[in-house]
């Protein structure tokens, strides 16, 4: 049985696996460490599986699982979490944006009784002025909905087995990995790391996938979005009541508002209010619906 786990979730990623699963080999191996790496191919369209056959033909220690589709991260995170073996589980990208040596750091500090050992972001590396000011959005609803500081968070993480199989006995169908490894406890660090440049294909994360992310994860961990219905409603009950009263005191003093335009605008705030309410309301219930249907977090169709 391997001391270390690496989880390495992989979507297209042929042009940057096989330089990843022999760079992490060497680091470890150096640091004589007992390690298994586990590759999870999240339904790829291009040759990441091949890569990972070729990769396992070259070194045993080189694990493979293969999606019948894209399930997407959170479900390959989980899958790699289910499939590894070692005392100590780490999940990094496959892209080597996170830094290998960090890992390194983080099993160093498992040895010394740590049990999550999280890496944070000293930088996020290049990003546009907007994606960034996105970022800080999210992290920051997110941050309030957990009670825990996700400003830094990442991914990155190196997980205690007992902390890896508390993770794999919730339930939970729509799992937010970043946020359940901060908030399930046990012995926890940090560790800061500098986001690396990607050297080769593209990021997966295009704008649209992200506000998608967001919104699941913020839904899933926050009843902020019903609050804010509630307010809402108040808010205009409180503009209701003002109308109301100084409607009728010109109504009692022969001043009666007239005009068709001030119905027409109060009838669309209404209406408006009301849609957005109902779809708020909406979301939850059909994540409720997702999470009653027990259907599995990812099919697997293929190991090595």
């Amino acid at each position: 049985m391997p001391s270390l786990s690496v989880i390495l979730p992989a979507y297209n990623e042929e042009a940057m696996l096989p330089k990843t699963a022999r760079v992490l080999a060497q680091i470890l191996e150096g640091e004589k460490i007992d390690y298994e790496l586990v590759f999870v191919d999240d339904g790829s369209k291009d040759l990441t599986w091949s890569e990972v056959l070729t990769a396992h033909q070259a070194n045993d220690r080189v694990h493979g699982v293969h999606f019948s589709r894209n399930f997407g991260k959170e479900a390959a995170i989980f899958a790699g979490l289910a499939a590894a073996k070692g005392d100590c589980a780490a999940v990094m990208d496959c892209d080597l944006q996170h830094p290998p040596q960090t890992l390194v750091q983080m099993y160093r500090l498992w040895q010394q009784g740590y049990e999550v050992i999280e890496g944070v972001k000293k930088s996020r590396g290049k990003e546009s002025g907007a994606h960034r000011a996105a970022a800080g959005v999210f992290y920051s609803l997110m941050s309030r909905a957990t009670k825990i500081d996700m400003s830094r968070a990442s991914d990155f993480k190196l997980l205690d087995r007992r902390a890896v199989n508390t993770l794999l006995d919730m339930p939970e169908q729509n799992a937010f990995f970043r946020a359940m490894s901060a908030w399930i406890g046990f012995r926890q660090t940090q560790v800061e790391f500098d986001v690396q440049e990607r050297e080769a294909g593209v990021s997966k994360w295009s704008t649209r996938k992200l506000i998608r992310y967001a919104i699941s994860n913020i839904a899933g961990y926050s009843t902020a979005p019903m609050q804010c219905v509630t307010w809402a409603g108040a808010a205009f009950l409180a503009f209701a009541i003002i109308l109301g009263i100084q409607t009728l005191v010109r109504y009692f003093t022969g001043h009666a508002v007239e005009g068709f335009t001030t119905v027409i605008l109060l009838v669309l705030l209404t209406g408006s209010i009301i849609m957005i309410s109902l779809g708020v309301i909406g979301y939850y219930v059909a994540r409720i619906y997702e999470e009653a249907k027990r259907r599995p977090r990812y099919i697997v169709s293929r190991t090595v």
